[in-house]
């Protein structure tokens, strides 16, 4: 039987405070990317149940989680990188700029941080890469939930600011109501000019006739 996300990861850390970090919305076509880091009570009862990976757990679930979270961890921040940011620094290094926003808001500074991924990125604590992370460490887990939940609010608030797109129900991910809004109303404010979909758009051509679609980043994009 497959095993959740325990603690074992951090209690590796001596030493100082230990954070879990994760991010949310590398791939979609459109909005910014969110990340989170959470630091967990060392005493197990202390911590949320249920911690996972967000991507397996229900919207009704993570939004539960994230209040349990908030309201017990000893400490947990939030950031975001805009879209413009994102343009100018390229996805990857606008991810680590949203990572380093979220610790430098935890309350508590942390000596170490668990970062899922295998990128080391540069933070300002030490960094353990953890691949998978989120479905093995239950302070990454808390953070991925932090960091959708997020993200989800936000592109929920601009479905307001930009109707037509859906950006309620798809976030800015690959969807064909997604891909229907970009070919009749063309790109928005908060649409990623680089993402493949969203230049062919502004090419005069149909995603839906160019073969595969899946979230993904753009040309050339490492």
């Amino acid at each position: 039987m497959a095993k959740g996300p325990t603690l074992l990861l951090e209690r590796a850390f001596v030493g100082g405070p230990v954070c879990g970090v994760d991010e949310a919305g590398r791939g979609p076509w459109a909005g910014p990317v969110s990340a989170a880091a959470v630091i967990l009570h060392e005493n197990p009862r202390k911590v949320p149940k249920g911690l996972d990976d967000s991507k397996k757990l229900s919207a009704k679930a993570r939004e539960a989680l994230e209040l349990e979270i908030k309201e017990k961890a000893v400490a947990w921040g939030v950031g975001f990188a805009s879209v413009s940011e994102i343009a100018s620094l390229n996805i990857l290094h606008a991810t680590g700029l949203a990572m380093r926003r979220a610790i430098e808001a935890l309350a508590v500074r942390p000596a170490f941080a668990l970062v899922d991924g295998n990128y080391r990125f540069d933070l300002p604590c030490e960094v353990t890469t953890v691949v998978g992370g989120d479905g093995k460490s239950k302070s990454i887990a808390a953070a991925s939930i932090l960091a959708k939940v997020a993200r989800d609010r936000l592109m929920t608030e601009m479905d307001q600011l930009y109707p037509g797109y859906g950006f309620a129900s798809h976030k800015g991910y690959n969807a064909p109501s997604h891909i229907e809004a970009l070919v009749s109303l063309g790109p928005c404010e908060i649409h990623r000019l680089a993402w493949r979909p969203v230049k062919l758009v502004l090419a005069g051509k149909d995603p839906r006739l160019e073969g595969d679609l899946q979230d993904e980043l753009p040309f050339g994009e490492a």
